[in-house]
């Protein structure tokens, strides 16, 4: 139920470098977990916007006052934790942006434990599943949609 809730509805805008070039796009969204999550279990996202997928290596995430990591760069971020009701922001890599209009984004967290030793710790601290393939999924089991207009 609270999959329906991850993304804040009027949040999605495009982002521009220091010139003014537009170069990608960005939204807030919430942590799935009500205990909240260790960052370094936050694997990423499974993100489509309009049929095109955007892999962990064009996203990066802001959260806590901190500028935008990797997921690489998060992984080693075992001591900061990321509170339920915290937004973070979510950035991704995109040449020109988003179209103005509405979009339809098909998303999913990934969050690799929450609760405590699972038999595939070692494996997926090694080698993180893919978003989007349900692995590590915590508390978003399903792929959700939701629709969205650019704001800017």
């Amino acid at each position: 139920m609270f999959d329906n809730f991850l993304i804040r509805k009027d949040s999605l805008e495009n982002e521009t470098d220091a010139n003014g070039n537009i170069v990608g796009f960005k939204f807030a969204a919430r942590n799935a977990n009500y205990r909240g999550v260790y960052l370094s279990l936050h694997n990423g996202y499974y993100i489509k916007v309009d049929g095109i997928q955007y892999k962990r290596d064009v996203q990066t995430f802001e959260i806590n006052g901190r500028a935008p990591r990797t997921f690489e760069e998060i992984k080693t971020a075992v001591w900061e934790h990321w509170d339920y009701d915290d937004e973070g922001i979510i950035h991704v890599k995109k040449e020109g942006g988003l179209e103005p209009g509405k979009h339809t984004i098909e998303f999913q967290q990934s969050v690799l434990a929450a609760y405590g030793y699972l038999p595939t710790d070692e494996e997926w601290v090694k080698c993180p599943p893919e978003p989007g393939t349900g692995a590590g999924s915590d508390k978003t089991k399903n792929i959700v949609t939701y629709e969205l207009e650019l704001q800017k």
